[in-house]
């Protein structure tokens, strides 16, 4: 069952007192200059933001993509470069060198492993690959993309666990594992699109009992599958002005 939580928690892990937002990756600041731009609103209660230049980082430094890093990092945010773990089938050595390319070329502070595996068997190879990472940063702050719960053990190999990605239709119903009850909410990330306006207090509500610091909320809804189409996560949501006023003072209980 979910387990109530309050929003003064101490959330030490993400550099913040309150529910706060993971911006899981906007479109390249080409394509989205609003969104990239509105993340250096003064008071935009930010935990971090994800830095996808082309699933990856790319071939080679992508001046636009270093320029809006750059932004954030003089604003105080802390940016991730997005690994992908394609479900524990992603070659050791590919993931490490995207990785230094990462900090090498845009100075990121951590990173977002998405499509993180979750079953107990591939615990041992996520841990040595947040051990490496953890090195190549000196430091810095991992979240494993996993979109659902996983087994318990990974709670210990990162900083912070995805454990919902997906529409509002799931995650209105769904329930929290209850190994989460021993952590507190700055270990859990939830990412949900196609949240109504008219629904954002339930979300909110589901968040808190679920036990989750870090949230991004979008009435954008999930990919048709065509070849070019913007996911729901690259673009704002269209109530950005409300949900960053309502988390900005903190939600009420």
């Amino acid at each position: 069952m979910p387990h109530l939580t309050t929003t003064d928690t101490q959330l030490s892990a993400t550099g913040a007192e309150r529910l706060g937002f993971g911006v899981p990756g906007y479109a390249h600041p080409l394509v989205a200059p609003v969104e990239w731009a509105e993340l250096t609103r003064p008071g935009t209660p930010l935990h971090w933001v994800v830095l996808n230049v082309a699933e990856g980082p790319g071939d080679r430094p992508d001046p636009h993509c270093l320029e809006a890093a750059g932004r954030l990092r003089n604003a105080g945010v802390r940016v991730l470069g997005h690994l992908d773990m394609a479900h524990g089938s992603r070659v050791f050595g590919d993931l490490v060198r995207d990785a230094q390319h990462f900090v090498d070329w845009y100075q990121t502070d951590g990173f977002l492993l998405d499509r993180c595996p979750t079953e107990r068997a591939d615990l041992a190879q996520v841990r040595r690959t947040t051990a490496t990472l953890d090195a190549v940063l000196d430091g810095g702050h991992l979240v494993l993309g996993h979109g659902s719960h996983p087994y318990p053990g990974y709670a210990e190999a990162a900083d912070q666990l995805v454990t919902f990605s997906g529409p509002w239709a799931e995650y209105r119903w769904s329930q929290v594992a209850e190994w989460t009850a021993e952590y507190p909410p700055e270990r859990f990330v939830h990412f949900v699109h196609g949240v109504p306006r008219t629904h954002l207090e339930e979300a909110f509500r589901i968040a808190r009992w679920q036990g989750a610091g870090t949230i991004f909320f979008t009435d954008r809804a999930g990919r048709g599958g065509g070849k070019g189409q913007i996911g729901p996560f690259e673009t704002l949501p269209g109530y950005w002005d409300e949900i960053v006023s309502q988390i900005g003072r903190g939600v009420s209980e």
